[in-house]
C-alpha cells in the first residue's frame, strides 16, 4: 500500500514537470525536426549497400560514403539539439525513454560514425564490414525511433500547443 502510494506520487509529481522543446523556432521543436535526415541516410547508406553487393557497380560505394558521411554528421546535430533537450528541461531529464532514446541514439551515432570512417579508409571492406554496421545502425535507427516516439506519443515531450488551436 505505502509503495503504491509512493508510486503513484512519483508519477503526479512527473506529470506536473515541464516538457515542453526549450530548443524551438516559432514553436517547433528543432530535435524533432533534425532527426528525419540521420534516419533516412542510415536507411540509404543500407540501400546502397545492398544494391553495391547485389550489382557490384562502384556508383552504389560513392553513394554508400556520401550518404553514410551525411547521415553521421547530420545525426551529431540532431544529437547536440538532442542533449540540449535532454539537459535543460528536467520533465525530459526524469524519464526512463529518454535515458532509453539518448543511450541508443548515441550509439547510433558511433555505429554510424565507424561505418563512415570504414568507407573512407577501406571502400573494398564495404562487403561484408559496411553492410552489417549498416544492418546494425538500421536496427539502432528503429530502437532510437521506437522510444522518441514513446516520449512524444506517451509522454508529450516536446509538444507546445499554442492556445490559438
Amino acid at each position: 500500500m505505502k509503495q503504491t502510494r509512493a508510486r503513484r506520487d512519483h508519477a503526479a509529481d512527473l506529470l506536473e514537470k515541464d516538457v515542453s522543446s526549450a530548443v524551438a523556432i516559432a514553436g517547433h521543436p528543432l530535435h524533432a525536426m533534425s532527426v528525419h535526415f540521420p534516419i533516412a541516410l542510415v536507411i540509404a547508406t543500407l540501400g546502397a549497400d545492398i544494391l553495391y553487393w547485389w550489382s557490384a557497380d562502384p556508383f552504389w560505394v560513392r553513394a554508400g560514403i556520401w550518404s553514410s558521411g551525411v547521415a553521421f554528421w547530420s545525426g551529431v546535430a540532431a544529437g547536440i539539439v538532442g542533449t540540449a533537450e535532454l539537459l535543460l528541461v528536467p520533465g525530459i531529464r526524469n524519464r526512463v525513454a529518454s535515458w532509453a532514446h539518448a543511450v541508443a541514439a548515441m550509439t547510433l551515432l558511433s555505429v554510424a560514425g565507424a561505418n563512415w570512417g570504414l568507407r573512407l579508409v577501406d571502400p573494398a571492406s564495404i562487403l561484408p564490414h559496411g553492410l552489417i554496421l549498416s544492418l546494425l545502425a538500421s536496427f539502432l535507427t528503429g530502437l532510437a525511433g521506437w522510444h522518441g516516439g514513446k516520449l512524444i506519443f506517451h509522454h508529450g515531450v516536446g509538444l507546445m500547443v499554442s492556445s490559438k488551436d
